[in-house]
């Protein structure tokens, strides 16, 4: 069992180490100036600080790197780990500078896979360019999402184009002007098989009858890292057939192809959050006095610091062996894990960065520090890519099957 980086995976991190002291933590402040005045906020990858982080990131070969192949850093999930941890000490501007934020990554991987070529050719590429952004439209407000077969927004065949009618809400990525493509999963055959009712349909933003109806925010937060998520009305909205994601009634094994990876790169960015955190809290700690003695010397909070290590090194251990099991046995084989992971990160790093808040008393709650949004952002982990319910109550399934084949196994 070998615990050090290979030697391709210590050259990126050093090279992207000194691209976030040098360029993405001098930018934080900058950014969020430029954001402020901008006509619309949404279209915050217009702020020209970002064009100016991407230029650095793709001369530095930081770009894409989530992408396996010709297209990214020809990384394996183990070696990208360490460098998305990386990225999520700055998560709204570090993943984006090196073009690999939710929901494009999701969604570039999606037409990597399903895409056909001349579909990968109108919207993969200027992805991979940065020139556009996109959304993933899957969630409904009228029926409880957590079940995908729920979906209810309808895609039905007529003639050579399909017509979309439904609603959708938490549509990561909606928000941003910049977003050109739709990702839309919906139901084409509600009489088929439960798992093969949905199809997976893209629609270019511009089509008639696509309504963006409203911003949702998370707890009070924009999450531009994610392009902010909107609530979206399709009425009539007609598409050509070819739009149409690998063939009808692969909606649902698409969204599960997808999703995996998600939830690995959603918890590599995290454990990000979660050491920032605990720098702020010790930092904090050192150089606040209170009854007569800096914070750092009390009790509790000594014990709140320890608990944090023990509780991050955990997780960075398990998500380092699912990205290896993702890598040598694949995505499907390394499902429990994947489970396991989406439960641990965000509850534990939720619990961090409260810590961290305490710490900082009346000022954690202030935009003067990051604190804020990596809560809201990690509370927002335990719905996205489903919530902990249902994938504690999938592991325990597969857990008890587990352990009665074992004992069936013993007795012979």
């Amino acid at each position: 069992m070998e615990f050090a980086f290979d030697a391709k995976t210590i050259e990126f991190r050093e090279n992207l180490l000194d691209f976030m002291d040098s360029h993405v933590y001098p930018a934080e402040p900058v950014f969020a100036a430029q954001l402020a005045e901008l006509d619309d906020r949404w279209a915050w990858d217009s702020v020209p600080v970002l064009a100016e982080l991407r230029a650095e990131a793709r001369r530095r070969g930081l770009w894409n790197l989530f992408l396996p192949g010709d297209h990214g850093g020809g990384l394996t999930n183990l070696q990208y780990a360490p460098l998305a941890e990386i990225s999520g000490r700055s998560i709204n501007l570090a993943p984006p500078a090196m073009n690999c934020a939710a929901p494009d990554t999701g969604n570039m991987e999606t037409l990597h896979l399903f895409g056909t070529p001349e579909q990968r050719e109108q919207w993969l590429e200027p992805l991979l360019e940065a020139r556009i952004r996109s959304s993933f439209c899957m969630t409904e407000p009228d029926v409880a999402s957590s079940d995908a077969t729920n979906i209810q927004c309808r895609i039905e065949r007529d003639g050579d184009e399909y017509v979309i009618n439904g609603r959708k809400w938490w549509s990561t990525g909606a928000m941003n002007p910049n977003a050109a493509i739709f990702i839309v999963m919906g139901k084409t055959d509600p009489t088929a098989d439960r798992h093969r009712q949905q199809s997976m349909i893209l629609v270019p933003r511009s089509t008639p009858g696509v309504t963006v109806v409203r911003p949702l925010t998370v707890l009070g937060y924009d999450d531009h890292e994610h392009g902010g998520h909107g609530e979206l009305l399709f009425e009539d909205v007609r598409v050509p057939a070819w739009n149409i994601l690998a063939a009808e009634g692969d909606g649902f094994a698409i969204a599960q192809a997808r999703l995996g990876p998600g939830r690995i790169h959603h918890c590599m960015r995290s454990i990000g959050i979660a050491e920032r955190a605990i720098e702020l809290m010790c930092a904090r700690a050192d150089e606040r006095v209170a009854f007569g003695k800096p914070l750092s010397e009390q009790g509790v909070i000594r014990e709140w610091i320890a608990e944090s290590r023990v509780k991050v090194e955990q997780l960075r251990l398990l998500v380092l062996k699912t990205a290896w099991l993702m890598d040598t046995v694949g995505n499907k084989a390394a499902h429990t894990e994947i489970q396991a992971i989406k439960i641990a990160t965000p509850s534990t790093v939720q619990w961090i960065v409260d810590k961290a808040i305490q710490v900082h008393g009346g000022g954690g709650l202030t935009e003067d520090r990051p604190l804020g949004l990596d809560f809201a952002n990690s509370r927002m982990l335990r719905f996205a890519d489903g919530p902990d319910e249902v994938h504690k109550a999938a592991l325990g399934k597969a857990e008890i099957k587990k352990q009665a084949a074992a004992r069936a196994a013993k007795q012979g």
